[in-house]
């Protein structure tokens, strides 16, 4: 198993760097804020700009993460993954297949699925994800035609599903404590932190209140 691998396990905090959220705020500078404020995952996320533009994107965090204890993950494209040699993609249920995206990128990179209902989430596990991302949760601006999905089904993933999984869609300050009641320590924000005015600030924020409920859920094991 490759180090980046293994960090994937003790992963509370996931940052999804979307294009349209981050607005003007310099790409790799915010990256930097976010790999130095203890982000265990990021994920470039980039739906509007052409493919030669988001893999240069992609080899500049690429190398922007080699060395550090932040795993990189591309959104959609396991080809820019590939060749900018990122730690990993993240695939949509309309997109590649886990095993079309497992011959291209190899057994050491770390393949991540959204899901939206249990039986999605099992199939991705079965067909060899390494992590699943489970929403929306709640309603969310970067994807607000998609219902969120009920609490119920966070507490049928930890029951089923054995691959790291991070609740995500629309988390905030506000609403965090609903996900981290169900015994839940893995989420994966976006605006929540990239629209905030001090970003290390509300990344070190998170990882407290994560970290507090992991230690929580621990001690009750």
């Amino acid at each position: 198993m490759t180090l980046k691998k293994k960090l994937l396990e003790k992963s509370r905090l996931y940052l999804i760097l979307d294009n349209k959220v981050l607005a003007k705020r310099p790409l790799i500078r915010t990256a930097q804020l976010a790999r130095d404020s203890g982000v265990g995952i990021i994920q470039l996320r980039d739906k509007e700009s052409p493919k030669s533009e988001i893999q240069k994107k992609a080899a500049r965090l690429s190398e922007l993460f080699r060395k550090s204890k932040t795993i990189f993950i591309v959104n959609d494209y396991p080809d820019i993954a590939k060749i900018a040699d990122s730690d990993g993609v993240h695939l949509g249920q309309a997109d590649f297949s886990i095993k079309t995206a497992r011959r291209i990128l190899g057994n050491n990179k770390i393949i991540g699925v959204s899901c939206h209902n249990i039986t999605q989430a099992q199939k991705a596990q079965d067909e060899g994800a390494d992590y699943i991302g489970i929403g929306p949760v709640f309603t969310t601006s970067t994807k607000p035609q998609d219902k969120p999905i009920s609490l119920k089904l966070i507490g049928d993933c930890q029951k089923k599903i054995n691959v790291p999984f991070f609740a995500l869609g629309g988390i905030n300050r506000k609403n965090i404590n609903q996900i981290l009641s169900l015994g839940i320590s893995n989420v994966a924000i976006c605006g929540a932190i990239l629209k905030t005015r001090n970003i290390p600030g509300a990344i070190r924020e998170f990882l407290q209140i994560l970290n507090l409920n992991d230690s929580i859920r621990i001690r009750k094991k």
